[in-house]
């Protein structure tokens, strides 16, 4: 319980946790780029999250031992945990849908006026595709559904990683 406890106070658990956020970004533009399989609006909130995840890992790698960078750090991860979680469930409910050929999503990403990132950006957050889409599944699942579990993975490793710093702080 103490290694759990003093993992955020090593920059190897946070690179690790970074190195798997950026690992999954870049598998989205293979998926994207590669196999030819188009993101809709729900695909690049979830990409946002999951980059969110990987920036917010920085900090906290730059400076484990700071507080406040570790702070940073569980907010944005937690944060984008589970806005992702929510969003990749929201993906899963349109498209089982009774019929996901409607499923409402938007045309263009809904990013604020100060952080346009679709035009910024658009080879890496334009959505091209359909919410409502089943292009690629594996093991019967979606890539929403995956996405899920993937979130919730987050934000469980997140929740237990503090907690147990948290009883093992109160110990001493």
């Amino acid at each position: 319980m103490r290694f759990f406890a003093q993992l955020p106070e090593r920059r190897g658990a946070w690179a690790l946790l970074a190195a798997t956020a950026f690992g999954l970004f870049a598998t989205a533009l293979y998926m994207q780029y590669q196999m030819g399989l188009e993101p809709c609006v729900k695909c690049i909130y979830q990409r946002v999250a999951v980059l969110s995840i990987g920036f917010a890992a920085l900090v906290p790698l730059l400076a484990p031992k700071f507080a406040l960078a570790r702070l940073v750090g569980f907010a944005g991860w937690l944060t984008a945990a589970i806005w992702g979680f929510i969003i990749a469930n929201n993906h899963v409910a349109a498209q089982q849908a009774k019929n996901s050929f409607f499923a409402v999503c938007d045309t263009f990403p809904n990013f604020p006026d100060w952080m346009p990132l679709h035009q910024w950006l658009p080879d890496l957050f334009s959505a091209t595709g359909l919410c409502g889409d089943i292009n690629w599944s594996f093991l019967d699942m979606s890539m929403p559904e995956w996405m899920r579990i993937i979130f919730a993975s987050y934000a469980i490793v997140g929740v237990v990683v503090l907690l147990l710093r948290l009883i093992a702080a109160r110990k001493f």
